[in-house]
């Protein structure tokens, strides 16, 4: 392991993404979107050639350059990326690296008048693009998509919403079974609301912008629950609204169950159709996980069992946090289910 960067031997490259669904979001974030691309060794050389696509996305504050910090003493993702790839022993597919970051910290991968339509930018725009520039399979039976955390979450839900797109999916620690994975949270937030900011988010966020992000132990769960009342409830004018009243913590009965109408786990039978139709499904979560996911990993599975939906499903010993080095299974995975038989 060599602590500084190792030429790949495969290819990156950086191009930017003008998004006409981003332009003019309620958060008044950049419409311009960096956009980075993997192609393996050999990719390009026989231009009749074409190769199945991963969507690899982010989890919660994730922005696209972040994938090249260096964990202490291992590889970083796209070293880990071409590793899978450039061994040889992987059927060689495209790799793109999609940025949905907002100035809440993310997306969710879905469309919300509270930060934008980024399920619409995903897979209208972002897989034109990279379609309409490098020899893939531009077809939804040679698309795959995965991620961890928020990215895992996105990875589950766009395949529902969007079969036509994406046909196999990869998701660490994707966010799941909500009453265990958030609703914790919303007491913390609440008590801080209460003692230290009057129960306004408006001068919680006064103080946030302030200082350095996240330099107070409560700024992850007041962070974390606006946010996501920005994807899962916002309402038709932008409007956010919490899924918890914010001066006493009880629980809005009715915002709530718009949260778990968008939880993975309540989402598959409806999908059920959808979820069958994928080549492949991969699905894993450390055993300690600090947020539960592995218990909405495991309910998630449970529900594809049901449905009868083939799936791989591991638990592995760690927690949520450093599991970047799950990723080259899942893209083995995905690039083997996308890869056409031969001939």
């Amino acid at each position: 392991m060599r602590p500084w960067h190792v030429e790949p031997k495969g290819r990156f490259e950086r191009l930017t993404i003008t998004s006409g669904v981003l332009e003019g979001n309620p958060l008044g974030d950049p419409h311009e979107r960096p956009l980075w691309v993997y192609l393996p060794p050999g990719v390009g050389d026989d231009p009749a050639r074409r190769y199945p696509s991963i969507y690899l996305i982010q989890g919660f504050t994730g922005q696209v350059d972040m994938w090249w910090n260096r964990p202490a003493l291992r590889p970083s993702v796209p070293e880990l990326v071409d590793e899978v790839f450039a061994g040889g022993t992987v059927p060689p597919a495209v790799v793109v690296l999609v940025d949905c970051w907002t100035s809440l910290g993310g997306s969710q991968f879905l469309n919300s008048p509270g930060t934008g339509r980024y399920l619409d930018y995903l897979c209208d725009e972002v897989v034109a693009f990279v379609d309409g520039r490098y020899p893939t399979l531009a077809s939804r039976d040679h698309r795959g998509i995965t991620g961890k955390s928020s990215g895992g979450y996105g990875a589950m839900v766009v395949p529902m919403l969007r079969p036509d797109v994406f046909g196999a999916l990869a998701s660490h620690a994707g966010d799941a079974l909500f009453e265990h994975c958030y609703l914790s949270e919303f007491a913390r937030a609440a008590r801080a609301l209460r003692d230290e900011y009057d129960g306004s988010y408006e001068r919680f966020f006064a103080d946030f912008r302030s200082r350095p992000a996240f330099s107070k132990d409560t700024d992850d769960a007041l962070v974390d629950a606006w946010a996501m009342a920005a994807c899962y409830s916002a309402e038709p004018d932008g409007t956010v609204t919490l899924p918890f009243d914010p001066a006493t913590g009880r629980l809005r009965d009715e915002v709530w169950q718009r949260w778990l109408a968008l939880d993975p786990v309540r989402m598959a039978a409806g999908h059920a159709e959808a979820l069958r139709s994928l080549r492949g499904v991969y699905l894993d979560a450390g055993r300690r996980d600090e947020y539960w996911l592995d218990l909405g990993a495991t309910a998630f599975s449970a529900e594809l069992d049901a449905l009868g939906v083939e799936h791989v499903f591991e638990l592995f010993d760690d927690t949520h946090s450093g599991i970047e080095y799950r990723y080259p299974k899942a893209l083995a995975f995905l690039a083997e289910r996308l890869t056409p038989p031969p001939g």
